[in-house]
């Protein structure tokens, strides 16, 4: 649904109320998060804008087929200067020097009878409309995208750094046990110093995840219009989207006929193959029907008479109606080499059209295998989860006994906080890439995000 003029003018407005009063809310669903998002990302504002005026230009086609109404008037004061060689020639009351006025009127309707031109304007114009229809879909659906990346990103990123600084403190006591153990004689200086390597390594991790969490809330909060925001988390991270139920030809077919910027290729398309018949038209003939009323009102007299025409005289305003026909017949070649240039602008449609399909076709495969791959993968890194935590607590068991040395504890913890993180992104990256499949398949709607915003957190 479009939203009114005035609509766009209080969206600032309400972004700033969402900015004065976000301190008061703990956390942010997807779906609060993309609906501020409509009301401040300005490019989207931008794209609606854009839908408007092209609904009103597309309108203005009718101006080509409907009738015109026209009001025309004139005034002219003239000066005549008019002498007699022999005076005595000259008429009663003549008056050699004097002014006179003209006043003109008329009211004119033209309606055009047959004006190829004009039809071929108003059959494009109905495709320019559905063109621009295209583009704002896919104006909402790149936003609904944008979104639900940037509200991941932040709870990836806020994986990440509690995955380290839980990490760092791992390897803090890991390095407190290699301290006391080399205190006592137990272990070598090469143990203590490997843990406040990986020590260091981790604490400087962990300023870099903080900073990236602070970036990726600064591109959510600008994205929305909003600060501070706090996405909702994972409610069950083991509950995840389904795997698509169709193949991948099935989604190739679905995007060449629903995906918006194919649709919009193709319109692009019949609107320069009729771009054609309007060059064309330029070589045909052109029928008006016009009935107008004018008339004319002397003051003054006229240059040969002083007397002056009644406003009332029934002669000064006349009915007409007239056809007026228009047959080209030389145009210096314009219309000729105009002609050539749309059907080799048609070839150039025609052959973008077929390079969006293919781009969008494999578009759609790569989110297909993106998204099936990324089901794998989380099931993949589950497994590795519990092999690293095997491996960690057996590393520990180890070196508690004497039998494996430090770095292989730090080594196994390492493992396992990185397999922890590809873990988290690899959820995210699943419910991103549903997201995505749908949108190169032409399908993706606000509908869709509340199915992901059901597995948040309530």
């Amino acid at each position: 649904m479009l939203l009114s003029r005035v609509s766009f003018r209080t969206l600032p407005l309400t972004a700033a109320l969402a900015l004065a009063f976000t301190s008061n809310v703990q956390a942010q669903s997807l779906v609060e998060m993309y609906e501020a998002a409509r009301g401040y990302d300005a490019g989207f504002i931008s794209a609606k804008a854009q839908f408007e005026a092209d609904l009103s230009k597309a309108n203005q086609a009718l101006g080509g087929i409907l009738p015109n109404i026209a009001l025309t008037s004139s005034a002219t004061r003239t000066f005549v200067d008019m002498r007699y060689d022999n005076p005595s020639v000259a008429p009663a009351g003549f008056v050699p020097s004097r002014f006179y006025g003209t006043y003109s009127g008329a009211v004119t309707l033209t309606q055009p009878i047959y004006q190829p031109a004009s039809w071929v304007v108003y059959k494009q114009g109905g495709r320019l409309l559905e063109q621009s229809a295209a583009k704002f879909q896919a104006s909402e659906q790149d936003l609904l995208v944008r979104v639900s990346q940037a509200y991941f990103d932040v709870l990836s990123s806020e994986d990440s750094l509690t995955l380290v600084q839980a990490q760092k403190k791992a390897v803090s006591e890991q390095l407190a046990s290699a301290k006391r153990n080399f205190e006592v004689g137990t272990t070598t200086i090469t143990g203590v110093r490997d843990a406040q390597a990986r020590f260091d390594l981790t604490h400087a991790q962990e300023i870099a995840a903080e900073n990236d969490l602070r970036i990726k809330r600064l591109a959510l909060d600008m994205m929305v219009g909003m600060s501070n925001v706090k996405p909702k988390r994972l409610a069950n991270e083991n509950q995840l989207v389904a795997a698509p139920k169709d193949g991948v030809e099935t989604w190739v077919s679905q995007s060449e006929v629903a995906n918006p910027n194919v649709r919009q290729a193709q319109l692009a398309l019949e609107v320069a193959t009729l771009e054609i018949d309007r060059a064309m038209a330029a070589h045909k003939p052109t029928l008006n029907a016009q009935i107008s009323y004018a008339g004319t009102r002397n003051t003054g007299g006229t240059a040969n008479t002083t007397t002056s025409t009644a406003i009332t005289d029934t002669h000064i305003f006349t009915p007409s109606a007239s056809l007026v026909l228009n047959v080209p017949l030389f145009a210096g070649f314009a219309t000729h080499y105009r002609v050539k240039e749309t059907v080799s602008l048609e070839d150039k449609a025609r052959a973008d059209f077929e390079n969006t399909k293919r781009s969008t076709a494999q578009a759609t495969r790569t989110a297909y295998f993106g998204l099936v791959a990324g089901l794998s993968q989380v099931m993949a890194y589950e497994a590795a989860e519990a092999s690293s935590q095997s491996s960690l607590d057996a590393n520990k068991l180890g070196y508690s006994v004497g039998v494996n040395i430090n770095i292989d504890v730090l080594n196994a913890q390492s493992q396992l906080y990185q397999t922890k993180r590809d873990l988290a992104k690899a959820r995210y990256d699943v419910l991103i890439n549903t997201l995505k499949l749908r949108q190169a398949s032409g399908t993706l709607t606000s509908e869709d995000l509340q199915s992901i915003n059901s597995l948040l957190a309530p």
